[in-house]
C-alpha cells in the first residue's frame, strides 16, 4: 500500500466508523436521540417565552435537539464527506492536515446545524397544517420531488462537486479550509434540504426513512454535473453499478451450483 493510500484510508475508515456508530445509536434509541414529535414545538415555543423557566426549557430542548441532530448528521453525512476531506488531505501540509480537516468539518457542521433549526421549524409547521398524520410523508415526498426536478437542485448539486483551492501556509490556510466547509455545507443544504426534511416528518420508521434518504444522497454524489434545467433526476449510475454487481453475484452463484452439481455427479 502506498503512502497516499494509507493517508486516504486514515480518512475513510474513521468516517465510516463514525457513521456506523451513529446508525447503531439511532437504531437502539431513535426517539431519545431525535425527539421528532415534540422537539421543534418546545424549541420555538420556549425560545420566545422570555421568562426564566422558558429560557431554561429552551436551553434544555436546544441541547437535546443539538445532540440528536449531530447524531443524525454524522450518520447520514459522514460518508459523503470522504471525498472533500481527501481533497483537503491531498492539498494540505502534513503538519496542518488534521487541523484543516477539523476546521472544514466544524464549519460544515455549523451550516447544517443552522439548517437543522429551520428544517425542524418547517416540519413542525407542516405537522400543524396537515389535516391527517398519514399525509405527512406522502406530501413531503411530493415536495421533495418538485425540488428534485428543478434547475436550482441541479445547480446546487453541481456546486457540491466543486472543490475549492486551498492555501498551504499561514492563517489563510485555516481561512480557506473554513471557507470550503461553509461553501460545501451551503451547497449541500441547497441540494438535499427537502430530502433531509422527510425524516423529520415521521415518528414511526424514522430510521428507515433516514436510511433510504442516505442511500439516495450517496447515489446522487456519483452522478456527473449536468446543465441546470427542469428534468427528471435519478441516480442512474448507482443503479447501473448495483445491477452490475447483482448480475456478477448471481452468475457466480450459478457457477458454484453448477460446479457443485458436476462434482457430486462425478462422485
Amino acid at each position: 500500500m502506498t503512502r497516499a493510500s494509507q493517508v486516504r484510508l486514515q480518512i475513510t475508515l474513521p468516517m465510516v466508523l463514525m457513521s456506523a456508530g451513529a446508525w447503531l445509536l439511532l437504531a437502539l434509541t431513535p426517539m431519545r436521540v431525535i425527539p421528532v414529535s415534540h422537539c421543534s414545538s418546545e424549541l420555538w415555543g420556549a425560545g420566545f417565552s422570555g421568562a426564566t423557566p422558558g429560557m431554561l426549557s429552551f436551553l434544555k430542548t436546544y441541547a437535546s435537539f443539538s445532540a440528536g441532530w449531530a447524531v443524525m448528521l454524522i450518520a447520514m453525512m459522514a460518508p459523503l464527506l470522504i471525498v472533500p476531506m481527501r481533497h483537503i488531505s491531498d492539498r494540505s501540509l502534513a503538519r496542518r492536515r488534521v487541523r484543516a480537516i477539523l476546521l472544514f468539518g466544524a464549519s460544515y457542521a455549523g451550516v447544517w446545524t443552522a439548517a437543522g433549526l429551520v428544517l425542524t421549524m418547517l416540519a413542525q409547521q407542516f405537522r400543524r397544517s396537515a389535516p391527517d398524520s398519514r399525509l405527512f410523508l406522502p406530501c413531503g415526498i411530493v415536495f421533495a420531488l418538485l425540488w428534485q426536478f428543478s434547475p436550482a437542485k441541479q445547480r446546487c448539486l453541481n456546486r457540491v462537486h466543486v472543490h475549492a483551492d486551498l492555501t498551504a501556509f499561514g492563517w489563510t490556510a485555516d481561512a480557506t479550509a473554513v471557507r470550503f466547509g461553509l461553501l460545501h455545507g451551503f451547497w449541500c443544504c441547497g441540494s438535499c434540504w427537502t430530502l433531509m426534511l422527510l425524516p423529520l416528518l415521521v415518528s414511526r420508521g424514522h430510521v428507515v426513512v433516514m436510511a433510504v434518504v442516505t442511500l439516495w444522497l450517496w447515489a446522487e454524489q456519483l452522478e456527473s454535473p449536468t446543465p441546470s434545467r427542469w428534468c427528471w433526476r435519478a441516480p442512474r449510475k448507482a443503479v447501473r453499478i448495483a445491477a452490475f454487481w447483482t448480475a456478477m453475484l448471481w452468475s457466480s452463484a450459478i457457477q458454484r451450483q453448477t460446479l457443485t452439481a458436476s462434482w457430486r455427479t462425478s462422485q
